[in-house]
């Protein structure tokens, strides 16, 4: 009840609304009503990983605390325990971990084709800050397992704030192909200034025809899946969003990222930062 009336009062309850009336039916869900580690279904990616990002992801950082899921990003300085003197690869080059984050997934757990996930969390939105929701296929390498990304949070090269909903798949040249939102944070800003210091609810509608992605009901990116046409196999001729491929799926992965490709400049006066998610929810019809 103190969930619902929490997601009310958000007005989270437009999607739920709208799931009813779609006939939608809830198949799993995290509430985070449990104080104490992340319940078993969430597992984490460990180290450095990807996108040349600065922090190195431990599930120490996570816990459920006061109704939600707060992952905390913290300054340190602390020995690489991968490192290797003269190595070429950015994760084992790095002497010192200067920062610890994580990232949850449920790789192990669930995945899902088709229907509707629903995140509402509270972002940070300082400098270096690279929180995301999004999903990755549980078939093939990456990009032809398929990443849609609901909400990603970072600086452009020019230094102005942007949150991104995006599609990526195999394209041509067996090269990353992209259909990218990149709406500038000055846009919420102006519509609400204290923006940064409330919950907001990120919904994905995905059927098997287009996906589309929204922040508060409003729609920012209608992705249409015949574009996907190329994924996974030997013959890269499996759509990764849109396949009745008996099995194949989405996982979800929600992390607070630092730095890296896409973070920029990180300000460390700004530490800790804090990510809190509220609840995750996926529906099917």
């Amino acid at each position: 009840m103190k969930k619902l009336m929490m997601a009310i009062m958000a007005c989270g309850v437009i999607f739920l609304a709208m799931a009813e009336e779609k006939d939608y039916k809830l198949i799993w869900s995290d509430e985070f009503n449990i104080d104490g580690p992340p319940a078993a279904h969430w597992s984490y990616e460990n180290g450095f990983v990807r996108n040349h990002e600065d922090q190195w992801y431990q599930p120490e950082n996570a816990e459920v605390r006061d109704g939600c899921l707060v992952i905390t990003a913290r300054l340190t300085d602390l020995p690489n325990p991968g490192y290797e003197p003269g190595s070429n690869d950015w994760r084992k080059k790095r002497e010192r971990i200067r920062y610890t984050s994580s990232c949850l997934t449920t790789s192990k757990s669930f995945n899902y084709r088709y229907g509707r996930l629903e995140v509402r969390a509270r972002i940070p939105v300082t400098e270096g800050a690279w929180p995301a929701i999004w999903t990755l296929g549980n078939r093939f390498r990456w990009p032809a397992n398929g990443e849609l990304d609901l909400m990603e949070f970072y600086r452009t090269k020019e230094g102005e704030p942007i949150i991104l909903a995006n599609a990526c798949w195999l394209g041509d040249n067996n090269r990353d192909a992209w259909d990218s939102a990149r709406i500038p944070f000055s846009h919420f800003l102006e519509k609400d200034p204290m923006w940064a210091s409330k919950f907001h609810v990120w919904t994905m509608d995905w059927d098997p025809e287009t996906i589309r992605m929204y922040l508060d009901g409003e729609l920012l990116n209608e992705i249409p899946l015949s574009q996907a046409e190329r994924g996974g196999g030997d013959s890269h001729d499996i759509n990764p969003f849109s396949n009745d491929i008996k099995g194949f799926g989405d996982y979800i992965l929600l992390n607070l990222a630092l730095g890296g490709d896409n973070g920029g400049k990180i300000d460390d006066t700004q530490f800790p930062l804090r990510y809190e998610i509220d609840y995750v929810r996926v529906y099917q019809k």
